[in-house]
């Protein structure tokens, strides 16, 4: 059996109220097991601050096929960084407009700036970069 450790929290009573709102909504069946996701999602955050660190980035890029050499751009640069693109996915959403989503593996640093690369080009209408690691670190 996994080693548990019981221990209490004090809490503003409104703030808890609110909180109790927000878990039941999402799904949670305890307070414990919505406690240990806000832990966890602290721990990646602090793993990507690290610049050593394997970490995992997913970065979707919305943009138009029709913008003058966009794919070429994006394509030449993805290019440039074969060794922490795992892989990418092209998908037409309309006539006009696609969503590529690219997942990356490497240091948190470098994933930032390729991120930062793809998501100024000229012509990207949005993006997003999620970010998460390895899982090494966190039970």
């Amino acid at each position: 059996m996994e080693k548990v450790t019981r221990f209490g929290v004090s809490i503003d009573t409104l703030l808890l109220s609110r909180f109790d709102k927000l878990i039941e909504k999402s799904g949670y069946q305890s307070r414990s097991e919505a406690f240990r996701d806000l832990i966890r999602g602290r721990l990646v955050s602090e793993e990507w601050t690290g610049e050593k660190a394997e970490t995992v980035g997913i970065l979707a890029l919305v943009y138009s096929h029709d913008s003058r050499e966009l794919t070429e751009i994006l394509t030449r640069i993805q290019h440039k960084y074969l060794n922490i693109i795992v892989s990418s996915t092209h998908i037409h959403l309309d006539h006009h407009n696609c969503l590529e989503v690219i997942i990356l593996k490497g240091q948190s640093k470098l994933i930032k700036k390729i991120s930062d690369n793809l998501l100024t080009t000229r012509n990207v209408k949005h993006g997003k970069l999620i970010m998460t690691t390895t899982g090494q670190e966190i039970e």
